[in-house]
C-alpha cells in the first residue's frame, strides 16, 4: 500500500500551484481526514483565507482574533474542536517557525499519539509545499492580498525576506506597515554560522521613488554582505551606491547592525536613524551613547562603529520613525516608552516575537485611527531566551 505522505512528495514535482489545495484534500482523505482546507494569512495578518480547489468544501474567511483558526496561528498551538459526530483539528502552517496560515483537518476520532505525529508531518509537509510553489505562481500571493497593492508596496514585499526566522539561538522577526502602499521603509536579515546581520532602513520621501531607493540601498547591501565585507565598509559601499542612483537631497537613514551569537558582542552602524533598542528582562536598556552617521547617500568617508554587549535573553529593537513618531488624532506620539512597553508586556503575556510584532503594527494604526501617517517598520531580535522551542508547536 503506498504511503500518503510518500505519494504526496512525489505527486509535489509535477504539480501545479493552483491545483495543491486539492492534491492535499485528496491525499487527506488517504490518511483518513474526510475534510482538509488551507488557510493563508492576508498581508496585514488579520484574516485567514480559504485556498479554494476542486474536492474542497467551501469556506468563509475567518478572523484572526476571536476564532479558534485564529488562536491557533497566534498561538502556534493545535487545536481541537467538535465537528459533529466527529473532531476538527486547527494547526499552524509553518515555514521554520514563520507563520503562514492553518490547516483545518476533520476527523472523525480524536487521533491516538502516533496517528497525529503522521497528520503533523502531513502538515509540515503540506507547509513546505506553499512556499515552493508560492516561487512559481501569483496563486497564493493573489489570495493573500485583500485590496490592490501600489506598485511600491509590491517591490517592497518582493523585496523582503521571509518576515521570521529561527534557531535554538536567535529569532528574529520583522513587520511593515502600511501593507498596501508601504513606499521607502524595509528591513533585512542574514544568519551565516555565528553571525546575524540586520538592516532596517528608512527612504527618504514616498511612493514609487523611495521604493526604488529602497530597493538600490538593499541590493548594495546584500552585495557587501555577501562579500565579507566589515560593517563600516558595508556602510560605504550602500552610501556609494545611494549617492551614485540618486545624487543631490535623496537618502535614506538606517541601521546596520551585526551579532556575535557566540559572545552577544553586537556592533552597528547609525545612519541618522532612531537608535537601536534594547530590552533585558522587564526593563528598557539604554546602549552606550554613539553619535550617528549622516544618512546613507550624505556620508563623505567610512562611519564609525557602536558597539555594546548583549545579555541572554535579550530582546533588540531596529525600527523606523514612522513607529515612534506615529501621531494619535490628539497629537500624542506613540514615542519609545510606549513602544519598549508594549514588547515587555507582551512577552510577560507569553506572547512569542512573531506575535508580538503583529500586534505591535495593530496598536501603532489603532493609535492612529488607522490613518498613518508614514511608514512604520521594525525587526526584533531575540537572543537565546530559552523560548526557541516554543515557536513550534
Amino acid at each position: 500500500m503506498t504511503d500518503p505522505l510518500s505519494s504526496l512528495l512525489r505527486a509535489a514535482h509535477l504539480m501545479s500551484p493552483s491545483r495543491l489545495a486539492s492534491i492535499v484534500a485528496a491525499h487527506g482523505r488517504a490518511m483518513g481526514v474526510s475534510e482538509t482546507v488551507l488557510y493563508l494569512a492576508d498581508y496585514e495578518q488579520v484574516i485567514l483565507l480559504p485556498l479554494p480547489g476542486d474536492g474542497v468544501p467551501g469556506r468563509q474567511e475567518l478572523p484572526v482574533e476571536g476564532t479558534m483558526a485564529g488562536r491557533s496561528f497566534r498561538r502556534v498551538e493545535v487545536l481541537t474542536s467538535s465537528a459533529g459526530r466527529g473532531v476538527r483539528l486547527w494547526a499552524p502552517l509553518l515555514d521554520g517557525v514563520e507563520r503562514l496560515g492553518v490547516v483545518e483537518l476533520t476527523l472523525p476520532s480524536a487521533p491516538d499519539e502516533e496517528y497525529e505525529v503522521r497528520l503533523k508531518a502531513f502538515v509540515s509537509l503540506v507547509a513546505e509545499l506553499l512556499v515552493t510553489k508560492d516561487a512559481y505562481s501569483d496563486v497564493f500571493a493573489r489570495l493573500r492580498r485583500r485590496k490592490t497593492l501600489s506598485l511600491a508596496a509590491e517591490m517592497q514585499w518582493e523585496l523582503l525576506p521571509p518576515l521570521t526566522f529561527g534557531t535554538d539561538r536567535v529569532v528574529i522577526t520583522g513587520g511593515l506597515e502600511p501593507a498596501y502602499d508601504v513606499g521607502g521603509d524595509s528591513f533585512d536579515y542574514a544568519v551565516n554560522g555565528d553571525t546575524a546581520d540586520l538592516l532596517v532602513i528608512d527612504s527618504v520621501g514616498h511612493g514609487l521613488p523611495s521604493a526604488v531607493l529602497a530597493s538600490v540601498a538593499i541590493s548594495a547591501y546584500r552585495h557587501a554582505r555577501r562579500g565579507m565585507l566589515d560593517l563600516p565598509e558595508i556602510a560605504a559601499e550602500v552610501n556609494a551606491a545611494v549617492a551614485g542612483q540618486f545624487p543631490g537631497s535623496q537618502f535614506a537613514t538606517a541601521v546596520i547592525a551585526r551579532l556575535d551569537l557566540d559572545s552577544g558582542r553586537l556592533r552597528w552602524i547609525n545612519a541618522g536613524h532612531p537608535e537601536p533598542m534594547i530590552l533585558r528582562g522587564s526593563s528598557l536598556v539604554q546602549p552606550p551613547r554613539c553619535a550617528p552617521a549622516r544618512p546613507l547617500g550624505l556620508q563623505e568617508g567610512k562611519p564609525l562603529c557602536c558597539e555594546t554587549r548583549l545579555e541572554p535573553g535579550d530582546r533588540l529593537l531596529l525600527y523606523t520613525d514612522g513607529i515612534t513618531e506615529a501621531r494619535s488624532p490628539d497629537g500624542e506620539f506613540f514615542g519609545e516608552q510606549r513602544l519598549a512597553d508594549f514588547v515587555l508586556s507582551a512577552s510577560a503575556a507569553g506572547d512569542r516575537a512573531p506575535e508580538t510584532v503583529r500586534r505591535l503594527m495593530r496598536s501603532v494604526l489603532t493609535h492612529q485611527a488607522d490613518q498613518l501617517q508614514d511608514d512604520a517598520s521594525i525587526v526584533v531580535l531575540e537572543w537565546l531566551t530559552g523560548d526557541e522551542q516554543e515557536m513550534v508547536p
